[in-house]
């Protein structure tokens, strides 16, 4: 048999295009989904749902959801559950807002617009998120109570605290500084944004080389050069393109005439500006990085995927499983606390019926990235791409004037079949 009839035979069979690019089959039909999503939602919307104003709209809309979607794998992988999420967020923006427009002007003498304003608000709504995570923990992990049971007190629980800190009041205006982390309020400009776009391509790109080094330093096998550089490809086009479709969108003029007058100046002639990059965007690609490092790299992220496959093998190895519950919710509050402040800030303000079934679009968008809910598997990347296509269906459905009722009823269906498909998968895969 001569080397080429090796390579065909049984043995060896051929690998795909796919195959040879060791791309998650599961991720592929997720971005597959959500382009004939999009691809839809734009032939029916006569062209309007990928523009970049609409795609940038998207992008703000889906991060707060997505920030607490990441924690969410955690809790799911564990054989947990959190229906206290929306809630959370609502009473971590309570205190939030009341911290920086009463306690610190009027206790601490701190006036508004004073520069500490901001971070020392943040600093406190992170707190009290992960203290009533870290409770929240408590309870399932040492008490043993359900999470089903603890989480949905929680939800009623500290809803209604949030009420009650703020008279069911609106608060606002928030500090401006704050409100930057909420999307258009707060975003790098064209210039910036490549600037960053090239960084974040290099970093990628740098990460392709050392997975490839790495390998073959221990003798792995490794993608042939011209699958390396496919790869590489698709990730340049993709973060480039991102880039380039954020800076497209630009300020209107009625807006920077404003800007413009704020300063004493007059607008040029023929003069236009780029939004770029959000700085809540920023926010959530780097809450991403450390939660896949957290789950890749650490040895708590290997004690959480053990728990998750087998609870008990995980106890009698040695790992402190209650203490692992208390941490896993202490860091979903600290979630909850961030998401907060990307929601209040985008708002302008904190409402009463912010972070308002939240729990179900962060569970959904978790559930359709791929967290199987037996426990075991998710990834970060995946929930991400979760929260994406709900709010991409929800922008969809209420851009070609589908009624609230039958967009929840779309979007509960859209999860039992994710389920559904996801179990399907499973079971012909072998995976768990």
């Amino acid at each position: 048999m001569t080397h080429s009839e090796a390579e065909l035979s049984p043995a060896h069979p051929k690998k795909s295009f796919v195959q040879t690019l060791e791309l998650d089959l599961r991720l592929l039909g997720m971005i597959g989904a959500f382009a004939i999503l999009c691809i839809g939602f734009d032939l029916v919307t006569g062209g309007r749902f990928l523009t970049p104003r609409n795609i940038f709209n998207l992008t703000i809309q889906t991060v707060s959801v997505a920030i607490m979607a990441t924690g969410m794998v955690f809790v799911i992988v564990t054989r947990h559950i959190d229906l206290s999420v929306g809630a959370l967020l609502a009473t971590c923006s309570a205190v939030m807002a009341m911290t920086q427009t009463e306690i610190l002007p009027n206790m601490l003498g701190l006036g508004l617009g004073h520069p500490l304003i901001p971070w020392v608000t943040i600093l406190v709504g992170l707190l009290i998120g992960t203290l009533i995570g870290a409770f929240h923990g408590w309870l399932v992990g040492y008490l043993t109570i359900p999470a089903f049971i603890v989480t949905l007190g929680g939800l009623l629980v500290w809803r209604n605290v949030g009420w009650y800190m703020t008279s069911g009041k609106t608060i606002g205006p928030l500090d401006p500084t704050f409100e930057k982390f909420g999307g258009i309020n707060g975003t790098l400009g064209a210039g910036w944004s490549w600037i960053v776009g090239l960084l974040a391509l290099a970093a990628a790109l740098y990460g392709l080389w050392m997975s490839r080094r790495n390998k073959i330093r221990h003798g792995f096998p490794v993608k042939p050069l011209w699958a390396e550089g496919a790869l590489a490809a698709l990730i340049s086009g993709a973060i480039l393109g991102f880039v380039a479709i954020l800076n497209a969108y630009e300020v209107p003029a009625a807006r920077l005439k404003r800007d413009f007058e704020a300063q004493g100046l007059t607008l040029p002639e023929g003069y236009t500006e780029a939004y770029g990059i959000p700085i809540s965007v920023l926010l959530l690609i780097f809450i991403a990085a450390v939660m896949t490092m957290l789950a890749r790299r650490t040895r708590l992220g290997r004690y959480i995927f053990a728990t998750g496959g087998n609870p008990d093998a995980a106890e009698l190895s040695g790992i402190n499983t209650r203490l692992l519950t208390v941490k896993i919710f202490a860091l979903m509050g600290a979630l909850c606390a961030i998401s907060a402040v990307v929601a209040s800030a985008r708002l302008t303000n904190h409402s009463n019926d912010i972070g308002t079934l939240d729990e179900l679009r962060v569970i959904a968008a978790a559930v359709i990235g791929g967290t199987a809910l037996a426990g075991g598997f998710g990834t970060i990347h995946g929930a991400i791409l979760g929260a994406l296509i709900m709010q991409s269906l929800q922008s969809g459905m209420a851009m070609v004037g589908v009624d609230a009722p039958l967009q929840n009823i779309v979007v509960g269906a859209v999860l039992v079949l994710a389920v559904l498909i996801d179990i399907l998968y499973r079971r012909k895969t072998g995976a768990r």
